[in-house]
C-alpha cells in the first residue's frame, strides 16, 4: 500500500496545523530542481507559475544500492546542486523509479528497452518510489513515497501502440500514468501524484516538518525559468 517515510528530523507535534507566516517575511522563493514538465505541472496546479532549474548530476545507481536509497540520494544531490547555484532559494527536488521483482526500472535507453520494461510490468503489481528533498537556510530534509500500481496484461500490439506515441521515452518504467498508459492500469494503492513523479502531500509534509508549508509559496504569474 502507499506510504510516506520521513528521513531526518522527527515529526513536529503540530505538523498538521502549522502557524503560517506570510512568505515575504520568512521564506525564500521556491525553485523546482527538475526539468520534468510533469513535476512542474503538479506544483503549478496549486502554486501558479514557478521557477525551475534542472540539476545536472550523474544518476547512475551504485552497486547494490536499494531503490529507496537511490531515489533519496539522487533527490538530495539534485537539491544540493541547484541550491549551490541559487542559495537564496528554497529548493525542491525529486527522483522516481519503478520497482518490480526488486529490479529498479529507470528511464529506458531505447524503444527495445522500453518494450522489455512494459512486458515485465504486464499483469503484475509494481512499486513507484519517489525520493524527495527540500533545502532551505542550509537545512535539508528528505522523504520517500511508495505507491503500488497494478497493470492489466498487455500484449505486443498494446506495447507497439504505446511505444509509437513516444510517451515511454523519458519516463521511469517506460510509462506515464497520466497519459495513454492509463489504459494499462487496473488500480493503484497510494498517491497517484507519486506515480506521476511528485507527491504534493508528501512535499508539504516535509516542508511542515521544517516549519513552513507548501501553500505559502503561491506565486503570481511570472517567468518560469531561471538562467
Amino acid at each position: 500500500m502507499g506510504r510516506t517515510d520521513r528521513l531526518g528530523a522527527a515529526w513536529p507535534s503540530d505538523a498538521g496545523r502549522p502557524s503560517l507566516i506570510p512568505v515575504t517575511h520568512r521564506l525564500r522563493p521556491l525553485l523546482l530542481a527538475s526539468g520534468s514538465p510533469r513535476r512542474r505541472e503538479l506544483l503549478e496546479s496549486v502554486l501558479g507559475t514557478i521557477d525551475i532549474q534542472a540539476a545536472d548530476i550523474d544518476e547512475t545507481p551504485r552497486h547494490g544500492e536499494a531503490a529507496a536509497d537511490l531515489v533519496v540520494r539522487l533527490a538530495v544531490e539534485k537539491a544540493q546542486a541547484v541550491a549551490a547555484r541559487h542559495p537564496s532559494r528554497t529548493v525542491v527536488a525529486a527522483d522516481t523509479v519503478v520497482v518490480v521483482d526488486e529490479l529498479v526500472l529507470g528511464k529506458p535507453v531505447d524503444r527495445s528497452d522500453a518494450a522489455s520494461m512494459l512486458r515485465r510490468l504486464s499483469g503484475r503489481t509494481h512499486q513507484a518510489i519517489t525520493g524527495l528533498a527540500v533545502t532551505a537556510d542550509d537545512r535539508i530534509e528528505c522523504a520517500t513515497e511508495v505507491t503500488d500500481v497494478v497493470f492489466r496484461p498487455i500484449g505486443d500490439a498494446d506495447i507497439e501502440w504505446y511505444l509509437a506515441s513516444g510517451e515511454a521515452d523519458d519516463k521511469a518504467g517506460a510509462y506515464g500514468i497520466q497519459g495513454r498508459a492509463a489504459l494499462f492500469v487496473e488500480r493503484i494503492a497510494g498517491s497517484y501524484q507519486n506515480v506521476v513523479g511528485l507527491p504534493l502531500a508528501a512535499v508539504d509534509a516535509v516542508m511542515r516538518s521544517m516549519g513552513f508549508a507548501l501553500l505559502e509559496f503561491e506565486q503570481p504569474a511570472r517567468s518560469a525559468r531561471v538562467d
